[in-house]
């Protein structure tokens, strides 16, 4: 895994302010938080306008991001439990979203990837996101059999969460599912599967 020269594979390159943005938007999970933390105290004169966080507080044991969040010079914080109702309240603030715009993603491939795919569905260029990734390397993996999803992989090799198939995570990724695609691993000697490694940790 994480085979080098795979085109569909994310790239992370920071966050950067976006100094002629009208309306900042925030999408962060765990320890991505810190990565916005570490943005303003960079470039927090560049950051003009409203600004409107929307973090899924998912980082047990972590620093009290949401305050430190709450502290930043920034109009709302929307603290959610988990990612899922993170993205349902960024649908929320992107539906009446404007021109001039700009949104920021940080936190785990997860995160990072619903917010891209958000974007796109909204009708916006999904490179025009600014991304980082932080904290946990886990995966979410669409099984290309079924096409359900199972969430927070961190081994080479998954059972499938809906038909319960071996499947081998690949880095091939796809951006309008937002996920790792999961091949049966099996599928021509069933009950033959490699070891299997926690490696997205």
């Amino acid at each position: 895994m994480l085979v080098d020269g795979i085109k569909s594979r994310p790239q992370y390159p920071g966050l950067t302010a976006d100094a002629f943005a009208k309306v900042h938007v925030f999408a962060a999970d765990g320890d991505g938080a810190q990565a916005v933390i570490d943005l303003f105290e960079r470039q927090g004169r560049d950051i003009n306008g409203r600004v409107i966080v929307v973090y899924a507080d998912t980082a047990p044991g972590a620093p009290d991001y949401a305050s430190r969040l709450e502290a930043l010079p920034v109009e709302l914080v929307h603290c959610m439990p988990t990612v899922a109702t993170a993205i349902t309240r960024l649908v929320g603030v992107l539906n009446v979203a404007r021109m001039g715009t700009r949104i920021y993603a940080s936190g785990t491939e997860t995160m990072i990837g619903l917010t891209v795919q958000l974007a796109q569905e909204l009708g916006m260029d999904p490179a025009t996101v600014i991304t980082e990734h932080r904290g946990s390397r886990a995966r979410r993996v669409q099984c290309v059999h079924c096409k359900g999803m199972t969430e927070n992989v961190t081994t080479n090799i998954v059972t499938c969460a809906h038909c319960g198939l071996s499947l081998l995570v690949r880095d091939h990724y796809s951006k309008r599912r937002a996920a790792f695609q999961g091949v049966c691993v099996d599928a021509e000697v069933r009950g033959e599967i490699p070891e299997i490694t926690e490696i997205f940790k």
